[in-house]
């Protein structure tokens, strides 16, 4: 999980639906399982939806990259200063921090002949470190050698699935919070990473329902996400690296105070002093 500086770099239903139309989809001609797929994706709602995980992974990328297009994030890699070694992909895979050990890893498990194979055991010696010792000079160009074939740019959605995105929004469903919420834990998992430490997702969460119920708890979803806001800027700001909160102030406060709870386009906003919109 990145530290950033500025211009540094689903429920029950829609499961069940997801899982039908995959097994229609063996059996009927493709017209018609083409049909199912999109009827169970028309199903799915918070950052199930297609449409709004590609705005979230937007959201995220106007911060982690300066830019919406996400997409052209596989291939990003650098050491940004922030004392976790080589930051790189589309939510800023660490080397310091064993996400990026964890994603090569994967990586080599399903493609072993690949660029960053030979890698993997620099990657466990430097790992909680800002270390680059048997990563330079040639990591960063087999990084985006990698990033050009289709294996690697799964294997980062894949793990930007388990690590951060599906635990931001089941955690958020569990505590009744809708899109926008979802959103706010997802960013928030990416920034901080798990964990129950005052600085981590765990001890964020914790902080904001010590001064607001969670809508599950009977609270209410606008009061909840302020004060999970609130916390959020609260651990940003005890670290260097995080002094500028715009990513949350001028962006995700923006939309809660718009009340716009469902993530709806258009959206505005503003990161580091850069201004951006979904229409």
């Amino acid at each position: 999980m990145t530290l950033p500086f500025p211009h540094a770099r689903a429920t029950r239903r829609t499961l069940l639906a997801a899982l039908g139309a995959a097994a229609l989809a063996t059996q009927w001609p493709s017209a018609e399982a083409a049909t199912a797929t999109a009827t169970a994706t028309a199903t799915a709602t918070g950052l199930a939806d297609p449409e709004k995980k590609d705005i979230a992974m937007r959201l995220v990328s106007s911060a982690e990259n300066s830019s919406l297009n996400w997409k052209a994030q596989y291939k990003y890699i650098a050491d940004i200063g922030d004392g976790r070694g080589y930051t790189g992909g589309i939510i800023g895979f660490c080397s310091g921090t064993s996400d990026m050990l964890a994603l090569v890893g994967l990586y080599s498990e399903r493609h072993p002949d690949n660029a960053l194979a030979a890698y993997l055991p620099a990657l466990r010696t430097v790992n909680g470190t800002d270390s680059h010792e048997g990563l330079d000079p040639g990591f960063p160009a087999a990084w985006r050698t990698a990033a050009r074939t289709a294996g690697f740019r799964k294997a980062q959605r894949d793990e930007r699935d388990r690590v951060s995105f599906d635990p931001a929004v089941a955690r958020a469903r569990k505590d009744g919070v809708g899109t926008l919420g979802q959103f706010a834990y997802y960013d928030a998992l990416v920034m901080h990473g798990p964990g129950t430490d005052a600085l981590s997702f765990g001890g964020i969460r914790g902080r904001a329902r010590a001064h607001a119920d969670t809508p599950a708890d009977g609270g209410d979803e606008t009061t909840y996400l302020h004060a999970f806001l609130d916390a959020r800027v609260w651990a940003m700001r005890q670290e260097p690296a995080h002094s500028d909160v715009s990513r949350v102030e001028t962006a995700q406060r923006v939309f809660l105070d718009q009340g716009n709870l469902d993530l709806e386009p258009p959206l505005k906003w503003k990161v580091y002093g850069d201004s951006y919109e979904i229409d």
